[in-house]
Parts: structure tokens; C-alpha cells; sequence
């Protein structure tokens, strides 16, 4: 058993030397490198794109169907990295950040955006806002969040919304275009790690 755990731990150490290399090795820790360990296969994944694709920027393991624009902007808990493993996303924070509360999910083709085109001139950009996803969310599939959207705490985004407006008070499903909101949850059925 001592041998077991050891050797578990030469091993991590080693992965961690190794993939130390093409990223931020605060960014190879945490649940899905020291429990999970998909952390490890997401940055084998990650590393042909890390060196020659669109996110070689980004220093952590990011699915390489995925974009990202400045990895600065974005702030998110180390245990959550699940959420830029999915295709097809794209955070675009040019100029705003994005905040991603603990526990949320994202699912494939979502949209987040702080900023836009100047409708007036467009060739050019409005002023960035930021967005901002409070803890415990779940951003279904093909939805996209729009610049200045504030989530409060266990909203549940349906797939295909176009979230306009801040939902603060949390607690809902929304959907549609523009989404509104359908349904309210019961804070005493959720449960939370």
C-alpha cells in the first residue's frame, strides 16, 4: 500500500515536471490532477494545440476546439477547470472579464462576451462590460451570455438562450431569445458539495 501511494506520488510529481513545461504549473493542480486525474489526459489533449494552435497563450490545458482571448480577463476556481474542456466554446473578454463562479458547468458551443460592436460604426467596438456567473451554474448548450450579464447563484441557462439582461437573485432556469425567466428553483431541494 506504501509502495502504491509512493509511486502515485513520484508519478504525479513527474507529470507535473513534464507538463510544467507548456503550462503554469499552479494551474496542474487541484481535484482533476490530484483525485480525477482527467486533468492529465486534458493536457495531453491540450498539448498539440498549446504548441501550435489558436490558445498556445493559455497556461492552463484548454480543449482545443475552444477559444479564448485573454486568459487574464477570466477568473474561475483551479477546481472547475472542467469548464474549458468542452468544444466549441468562446470566451471573449478583450475587454472585460469574465468571473466563473465555484461549481458551474458550461456545455458545448457556449457564447460569453464582454464586449460588442459599435452599432453605429462597425468597425468598431463598444467599451467592455464584465460578466459575471455566480456559483453553481449551468450554461446549456448553444446559449450565448451578452456583455454586462450578471447570474446570481444556481441559474440554470437553457440551451439556446440569449441571456440580454442580469438574472442577480439566481436561483431560476432561464431561456429563449432574449431569455426570460421559466422557472424558479427551491432553495431547500439544492445540494451543494
Amino acid at each position: 500500500m506504501i509502495k502504491k501511494i509512493l509511486y502515485s506520488q513520484i508519478l504525479k510529481n513527474v507529470m507535473r515536471f513534464l507538463f510544467g513545461l507548456f503550462y503554469d504549473r499552479k494551474y496542474l493542480k487541484g481535484k482533476y490532477f490530484d483525485i480525477k486525474r482527467m486533468g492529465w489526459y486534458w493536457a495531453f489533449r491540450s498539448l498539440r494545440n498549446r504548441i501550435f494552435g489558436d490558445n498556445r497563450h493559455i497556461p492552463w490545458p484548454v480543449n482545443p476546439h475552444t477559444l479564448i482571448s485573454r486568459y487574464e480577463n477570466l477568473e474561475f476556481d483551479i477546481d472547475d477547470l472542467h469548464i474549458f474542456q468542452t468544444p466549441g466554446c468562446y470566451w471573449q473578454n478583450h475587454d472585460g472579464k469574465i468571473k466563473i463562479g465555484r461549481g458551474c458547468h458550461v456545455a458545448p458551443n457556449v457564447g460569453i462576451i464582454t464586449t460588442n460592436h459599435d452599432v453605429y460604426k462597425l468597425d468598431a467596438h463598444v467599451n467592455g462590460r464584465d460578466v459575471i456567473i455566480g456559483n453553481y451554474c449551468w450554461i446549456g448548450m448553444n446559449s450565448v451570455i451578452l456583455p454586462g450579464v450578471i447570474l446570481g447563484d444556481h441559474t440554470i441557462v437553457g440551451a439556446g438562450a440569449v441571456v440580454t439582461k442580469s438574472f442577480p437573485n439566481g436561483y431560476c432556469i432561464i431561456g429563449g431569445v432574449p431569455a426570460i425567466e421559466i422557472d424558479k428553483l427551491e432553495k431547500n431541494k439544492i445540494q451543494e458539495k
